[in-house]
């Protein structure tokens, strides 16, 4: 098996209730991969066996070169784990959180300092530091869960939805913390319940759906297998507008409208044959604009449930 995270066949149930049946997965190292998936489709069971936390009842596993069942001590001084609810100790400030990490990390009390020291500053965390996390905002305590969990430097992080109730400027200082780790090579899987969160942040997304990935690719390829995509044409007047349709076998959609709306999967292929078309035709196009359905679009066709957060959770 190879990549940072490589899952074959995984399979777990609770009861007579299947939730993972014979999941496959693969996340190269340096690389954020993204699954989406609705309430019950098995995001946070994958993160919880994938981290140790819960057994399977079947499959392969390797996560940072370990086998999971073999080597789960190694997996374990691999990884980091981000939960869907802060794990900070309210008792103990920002500061000594890191250093009790630094301490179940078995660092010796000087690179268990410059370790705490350096996670701080990463996270903007310095004015805090010596303050107890009971006065931190949603978006501090995510930052320093997440710095607690670098402290032995893992090399590769599981976020189960890590900005869930966070406010957007909030949401948006995890993603550059996110980006940031994965410019100095960790390897990140991340459960959320925003898409916009994936599309912006994973260089593939997997949809969870049944216990198996009903679907896996970059966030354009998703979008490509939903049909409603078009290119949109506009014109300087109507005899390029009227050319155009001939040529193209379109029809406005709109009168008095100088424009079309061709269907298309909006790739680069598709908008280069379009374009060299009308070119051969000596139409002048005045400008143009490409239309993809968005994830929610490919979410409620690959499993035929809406995206409303009380449903992706």
């Amino acid at each position: 098996m190879t990549g940072a995270i490589t899952v074959r066949g995984l399979r777990k149930s609770f009861g007579p209730k299947v939730v993972l049946d014979g999941l496959d997965l693969t996340v190269p190292e340096g690389t954020i991969f993204a699954l989406l998936g609705p309430n019950g489709a098995g995001k946070t069971t994958t993160v919880d066996i994938l981290s140790t936390l819960t057994p399977a009842d079947g499959g392969e596993v390797s996560v940072a070169g370990h086998d999971l069942h073999r080597e789960p001590a190694a997996v374990r001084a691999a990884i980091a784990l981000t939960g869907q609810f802060s794990a900070v100790d309210n008792l103990l400030t920002g500061a000594e959180n890191l250093r009790l990490m630094a301490d179940l990390n078995h660092l010796g009390r000087q690179e268990g300092r410059r370790r705490a020291a350096e996670l701080l500053e990463r996270f903007d965390l310095v004015d805090a530091a010596g303050t107890v996390p009971a006065t931190y905002s949603g978006g501090m305590r995510r930052r320093l869960d997440l710095a607690m969990g670098l402290m032995a430097d893992p090399r590769v992080v599981f976020l189960d939805e890590p900005t869930t109730g966070l406010d957007p400027r909030s949401r948006r200082a995890m993603w550059d913390v996110v980006r940031g780790l994965v410019a100095d090579g960790v390897t990140i899987l991340l459960t959320t319940q925003y898409l916009e969160e994936a599309d912006q942040l994973a260089d593939r997304i997997g949809v969870l759906d049944g216990g198996r990935l009903v679907a896996e690719g970059t966030a354009e390829e998703l979008k490509r297998l939903v049909p409603g995509g078009h290119v949109r044409l506009d014109f300087a007047g109507p005899e390029p507008l009227e050319r155009a349709a001939h040529v193209l076998g379109v029809r406005p959609a709109d009168e008095g409208v100088l424009a079309l709306e061709v269907p298309g999967d909006g790739s680069v292929a598709a908008l280069k044959s379009l374009l060299t078309r009308l070119d051969d035709a000596g139409v002048d196009v005045a400008g143009l604009t490409v239309h993809t359905p968005d994830l929610d679009d490919v979410f409620l066709a690959l499993t035929g449930r809406p995206t409303a957060d009380e449903v992706l959770s």
